[in-house]
């Protein structure tokens, strides 16, 4: 360690430290303790810039991960907390809320391959509750859990009409004696419409169901005229699970 100290003989004001492991630290000690800003460089390439408490991340800073991922926003006891920004190695970003470490609350993710994005609920870093799926020339409203759509939504085309219907999950067959065991797969569910409308029209007061009289009835088959708005999300699922590295070795 080279830096300031207090009477007590703490890190006390600016220093730099270099770890047993190889890591560094340059920034802020308050008692002994890394607190206010300061850099800490980690031996397998990730990098903090930010603010610390007690030598934790707290408050503003920016993370670098190992893979080219990066986050910017709020940390509260070392973990992503609060409002930021993650950019994921495949170019795909979030914006919104966190909540231990977790995307949770509102917030946007942007797939950077397609340009869609999902605008909406999260709940444990999962999709989930009221939001919409912005493609290119159509967008979904409606539910999702765990990442698919459920229930009642509907579709709406920038040529100028709506299509209602609901997302409804197959059953699976199951063979005798297979009762409780758990499926091999999950079927994701399938889009079932039931009629077109026109462009309809917000209102403070919330969207009244079209009435019969104004909608044209289409076919109850299953029809999927937008097959890709469940395949996008795969991408994001597995990105959380190798960016908890940073902690290890910390001092």
């Amino acid at each position: 360690y080279d830096g300031e100290r207090n009477p007590e003989g703490e890190r006390h004001g600016r220093g730099k430290a270099r770890l047993p492991n190889g890591d560094t630290y340059d920034g802020e000690y308050e008692h002994g303790f890394r607190s206010g800003r300061g850099t800490y460089r980690f031996r397998n390439g990730a990098c903090y810039i930010g603010e610390y408490l007690q030598n934790k991340k707290h408050g503003q800073g920016i993370f670098f991960y190992p893979d080219g991922s990066k986050y910017k926003g709020d940390w509260v006891n070392d973990q992503r907390h609060g409002y930021g920004e993650y950019t994921y190695a495949n170019g795909d970003t979030y914006t919104g809320e966190w909540f231990n470490h977790n995307r949770h609350g509102q917030g946007t993710y942007v797939y950077k391959d397609t340009g869609s994005k999902y605008v909406g609920g999260w709940v444990n870093g999962n999709q989930e509750g009221e939001a919409e799926l912005i493609h290119l020339n159509h967008r979904f409203k409606g539910k999702f859990w765990n990442g698919n759509p459920v229930g009642h939504g509907k579709y709406v085309f920038d040529i100028g009409c709506e299509q209602h219907g609901e997302y409804i999950q197959s059953e699976q067959d199951k063979g005798e004696g297979e009762e409780e065991e758990e499926p091999l797969f999950v079927v994701a569910p399938k889009w079932k419409a039931s009629q077109i409308t026109k462009l309809t029209l917000w209102t403070p007061h919330g969207e009244n169901p079209p009435s019969p009289s104004e909608a044209s009835l289409v076919s109850s088959e299953v029809f999927s005229p937008a097959k890709d708005e469940g395949e996008e999300g795969e991408g994001s699922r597995a990105e959380e699970e190798n960016k908890d590295q940073e902690d290890q070795g910390e001092e």
